[in-house]
């Protein structure tokens, strides 16, 4: 086999930054549909979350105790991840539970603050009453998850 020594054509600053600028691009783009980390197009209904046809899909354990509703504070609310919901406590004594899932690009929520459940991939906010969009890019509310409050406990239907 014979190997060519010939010079390789050089490249211009202007080729390079291009050629960066393609992979980057390619990389972000490819990160955005990723659903392994909770981050993509993954299946919207989580834990006790309305499937879009109404049926209930529940992937936690129903009956389980989510909480006490002392951990539950007035005007805010608490994620669990692990069962895919969102409690919160708009008024006294008013439980209400929402899907932890953005509906723009299912992106898992991460903070109740302000009266707004937020999701922090495209700063969709969510309100903690009805999980009505309070600010997009979400393009519907959050779907409500099944909870019961038995006594002071928390959990899911």
């Amino acid at each position: 086999m014979t190997v060519s020594r010939e010079p390789l054509p050089a490249l211009s600053r202007r080729s390079v930054v291009a050629a960066a600028g393609v992979v980057s691009l390619a990389a972000a783009l490819a990160a955005c549909g990723e659903s392994d980390d909770g981050y993509g197009d993954g299946d919207s209904t989580q834990a006790g979350a309305k499937a879009p046809d109404g049926a209930q899909k529940s992937t936690g354990a129903a009956g389980a105790v989510l909480a006490k509703t002392s951990e539950i504070p007035v005007g805010g609310g608490k994620i669990f991840k692990d069962e895919g919901v969102v409690v919160t406590q708009p008024t006294e004594g008013e439980f209400k539970a929402f899907s932890n899932r953005c509906t723009h690009k299912q992106c898992p929520v991460t903070s109740v603050e302000g009266g707004t459940i937020n999701c922090p991939c495209h700063g969709s906010k969510f309100s903690i009453a009805d999980g009505s969009v309070k600010a997009t890019p979400a393009p519907k509310p959050l779907p409500t998850a099944e909870i019961s409050v038995d006594g002071d406990a928390i959990k899911l239907a």
